[in-house]
């Protein structure tokens, strides 16, 4: 019978919770880390033994995983005073599929190699209906022999695991993805409340512009999502605001402005402003509405 490899997953957000229940349909041994515990101990029922800390999580385990916030949120899960990376053993195998700057990816990647092991970059694409269906796609940066280490890990969470090049190439293409669907939610949500402000049948004038050419699945998504005004969480505006700020930096590094990021940021930033942080991305366009029914 198969040895499973023993797995250790540190974030259980609107991702990581997904992402965590397939782990286990896998039949992979599972160790959990949250910051808040209570959402850890809501996986301890489906099998998942729950970690006080990300180096209790990482200490028995041959691959960790993170998907967590940001920049701030993996340095303290891999570097903290109870990090990770400290308590991993020889051979065992760092696995960070948050979504952040490539400056950090760096960093994080020399810290791994200092301690005499290797990282694989594998940010995903994707919300929580494809985190908890097993069907992200993971954007892979990592030498060829470490990848394959963690295929079957991977695989149990993904439709595609696309490998990019070496660590850092993920981060690239994560941002540069994101980059262009604000740059669309925005865009689409000026157009929504342009379409509110007229005499237009607003459901005729959406199913045009799905049928259309500007038609897309996240126009699709955002249609339905902001016409109800329910905003369930599939991907936090904050960290979309987040992603918008990593995609500048991290273009104008390469010599690239995107001229258009900033008005994207600034529309996010003012849904912040107005409590939707914690909402889904679509609720930006109440920042456009600016109070209309």
């Amino acid at each position: 019978m198969e040895t499973k490899i023993k797995v250790a997953l540190l974030g259980l957000g609107t991702m990581g919770h997904g992402m965590a229940l397939n782990l286990l349909k896998a039949g992979f041994p599972l160790t959990v880390y949250n910051r808040t515990r209570a959402k850890a101990e809501a996986l301890a029922a489906a099998g998942a033994t729950v970690a006080e800390t990300p180096a209790g999580a990482a200490e028995d385990a041959t691959v960790v995983l993170a998907m967590l916030a940001d920049d701030e949120a993996s340095r303290t899960a891999w570097l903290g005073p109870e990090g990770a990376l400290a308590a991993m053993q020889q051979g065992s195998l760092v696995v960070e599929c948050s979504t952040l700057s490539p400056e950090w990816v760096a960093e994080l990647d020399a810290a791994v190699r200092k301690r005499g092991m290797r990282m694989v970059e594998a940010p995903v694409t994707g919300s929580r209906a494809q985190a908890e269906a097993g069907q992200l796609n993971f954007l892979a940066g990592a030498d060829e022999e470490a990848l394959a280490r963690v295929t079957p890990v991977l695989r149990s969470m993904s439709r595609e695991i696309l490998h990019l090049g070496p660590v850092g190439s993920g981060a690239q293409l994560k941002l540069i993805n994101n980059f262009l669907c604000a740059a669309q939610v925005a865009s689409f949500a000026e157009a929504l409340a342009w379409i509110e402000r007229t005499g237009l049948k607003r459901e005729a004038a959406l199913e045009f512009l799905r049928k259309g050419a500007p038609g897309s699945g996240i126009v699709s998504a955002m249609a339905d999502r902001m016409t109800r005004r329910t905003y369930e969480v599939n991907f936090l505006l904050r960290l979309m605001a987040k992603d918008v700020r990593y995609a500048q930096a991290a273009a104008a590094q390469r010599g690239v402005e995107l001229s258009t990021a900033e008005p994207v940021e600034a529309m996010f930033r003012k849904a912040q402003q107005q409590g939707y942080g914690e909402k889904d991305m679509s609720a930006v366009v109440e920042a456009v509405r600016g109070g209309q029914p």
